[in-house]
């Protein structure tokens, strides 16, 4: 199975995301915090996030470029768990298993993309407002000679 992780390639991101997204954190499209946005939501670093933000399940915070790897069943499980918890809390959803459904739904449309690329592939997300709501684009970097081991640490230490 494969999902993608958060990369910070340079300091950019802490300059241009209200919240910045450390490497390594496991992340998805976020796209669902834009769904009522309008334009008149769109300044300054939202305008960023929404523009190319991908967004870390673990700290709610966005990157731009996020890499793909493996991941276990078990973090799978505790990532959709932590993201319905966020669901909850943040966004509104009325309990925990009125949320979990939708994290799972969330999580999985980011597997299945990741599935169709080799591990090391650098994502790219590019979002337009359109009268429909928000449209999401996605580009690929094929893997270099640096693995994402170089930016980010996978699986358990123990």
């Amino acid at each position: 199975m494969k999902l993608a992780r958060t990369l910070q390639l340079d300091i950019s991101d802490e300059n241009v995301f209200e919240k910045p997204a450390p490497s390594g954190e496991w992340a998805i499209s976020g796209g669902f915090e834009f769904s009522n946005w309008t334009e008149a939501d769109l300044k300054g670093k939202a305008r960023q996030a929404f523009s190319n933000g991908w967004y870390s399940i673990e700290s709610g915070g966005r990157a731009s470029f996020v890499g793909v790897c493996n991941i276990t069943h078990a973090e799978l499980e505790q990532l959709r768990r932590t993201l319905a918890q966020t669901f909850v809390d943040h966004y509104g959803a009325p309990d925990f298993e009125a949320a979990y459904p939708v994290a799972c739904e969330e999580i999985d449309q980011m597997r299945s993309m990741c599935e169709d690329f080799e591990d090391n592939t650098l994502l790219m997300v590019s979002r337009t407002l359109t009268e429909l709501g928000v449209e999401e684009t996605y580009r690929s970097q094929a893997p270099q000679d640096a693995s994402l081991e170089a930016f980010a640490v996978h699986g358990s230490v123990d």
